[in-house]
């Protein structure tokens, strides 16, 4: 059975990015699903220095090995003042200096969502981007706006986005089967 990791771009410990994943992952059919926490990763900020004396925290090494271990990604990315979080980034970064293909090109399903109408569309953005460059293969995105209005437990409210999402989770159902 292939293994799919949900994480958050984020380290709250009410994420709605960490819900949307969670849920978003757990509608995948025939997968185990591994739900990820930035918080059970904690990383000094990066710094060269830091590197040079101490060399790469265990941390780093553990979430990516995570990622090479799975048979796809899905990640839902806060957005902080327009772009990553600071715990995203960092983790980011750490990982990027064992293996700068860090995503190891597996399957993606990139997305993001804020209370705010934009649901995070420029942190995605950024990322769609970025992380091809760094070995990531996005398979398919979806932005949530207004996450309190339009996300339950029983999922997305709004037929239009709820279908967009349905999409979405196809395409990179496809990639992983």
């Amino acid at each position: 059975m292939k293994n799919i990791l949900a994480f958050a771009g984020s380290n709250s410990k009410h994420s709605i990015n960490k819900q949307l994943a969670e849920y978003v992952a757990n509608q995948i059919k025939n997968v185990e699903v591994e739900v990820l926490d930035l918080n059970d990763f904690e990383l000094p900020l990066y710094g060269i220095d830091l590197e040079n004396e101490h060399g790469i925290p265990d941390n780093a090494h553990a979430f990516l090995d995570k990622i090479k271990a799975s048979d796809g990604i899905v990640l839902s990315l806060a957005e902080h003042n327009g772009a990553y979080s600071t715990a995203f980034k960092n983790i980011f970064d750490w990982m990027s200096r064992i293996d700068s293909k860090l995503w190891n090109d597996k399957p993606m399903l990139l997305m993001a969502t804020s209370p705010g109408g934009r649901g995070g569309v420029t942190v995605l953005d950024i990322a769609k981007n970025r992380i091809p460059f760094m070995g990531g293969n996005i398979v398919s995105n979806f932005s949530l706006p207004s996450f309190y209005e339009n996300f339950s437990e029983e999922g997305i409210k709004d037929e239009k986005l709820n279908g967009e999402l349905l999409q979405s989770i196809s395409k990179f159902q496809e990639t992983i089967t």
